[in-house]
């Protein structure tokens, strides 16, 4: 049985790009889902209000999926951060600054750990139950070849140890669990756009075909695959 066929609630934290092409794809494909998004930025009265720089904040995100009558089934952190009009990426050492560095950990390695102690008692252990957070393979520490980024890549690769670590524990809670660290590929997404120049054609991703590929992955995952740092198309990436 795969989350296509599953019953219960799935949550989409964060409303990019990729967040809202998964919840139109989960809604089309499964429709036995609740599917429900959770962002800073509503859109409509259905959706979820959550911070994920504010502890404030997922108190009251715990709040409301108390309030669900089916099960949760399903949880997939889209979020991330890698630039504004204020922060670059970091291309040598003397751009490193601590503001940059906190900022990125916070939404990028905080989040994610945080979001599973949020959703940790709702999870039934005789139920199968996932949790996918987007990570990036610049976030490898093995495959770092080319230097720079230096925040970005720090707050991936911690977020991967993070999840890393989770998934043994949840493996003893929740016989039944997936943890899944997924790198979506080159997404044609406002995260990217500033740094697609020397990307192949064939290899940037609209956020529906990443979409796809990541829910695929997700699908067709078992209990002994959890932990696993995934590239979008199945292949495992070096820690």
């Amino acid at each position: 049985m795969t989350i296509r066929d599953w019953e219960g609630v799935a949550l989409i934290i964060g409303a990019g790009d990729i967040g809202r092409c998964i919840y139109d794809y989960l809604t089309a494909e499964s429709p036995n889902l609740n599917v429900v998004v959770c962002t800073r930025n509503l859109t409509n009265n259905k959706e979820i209000y959550l911070d994920l720089e504010n502890d404030h904040s997922f108190a009251s995100f715990e709040n409301k999926i108390s309030l669900f009558k089916k099960p949760l089934r399903l949880v997939i952190n889209t979020s991330g951060f890698l630039h504004s009009n204020r922060v670059k990426p970091e291309k040598r050492l003397s751009h490193i600054n601590r503001s940059n560095i906190i900022k990125n950990f916070s939404i990028n390695a905080i989040a994610p750990i945080m979001i599973a102690k949020s959703i940790e008692k709702f999870i039934r252990p005789e139920l199968p139950f996932s949790y996918a957070s987007l990570s990036a393979r610049v976030g490898s520490i093995g495959d770092n070849r080319l230097g720079g980024w230096y925040s970005y890549r720090a707050s991936k690769a911690a977020q991967n140890q993070f999840l890393k670590t989770l998934s043994i524990e949840w493996s003893r809670k929740f016989p039944l669990s997936i943890v899944s660290i997924l790198h979506p590929g080159t997404c044609d997404t406002k995260l990217s756009k500033p740094f697609q120049a020397g990307v192949p054609k064939n290899k940037l991703f609209s956020p529906s075909q990443s979409s796809e590929y990541l829910i695929n992955i997700i699908s067709e995952q078992k209990p002994s695959d959890s932990g696993k740092f995934l590239a979008w198309d199945k292949n495992i990436i070096p820690w």
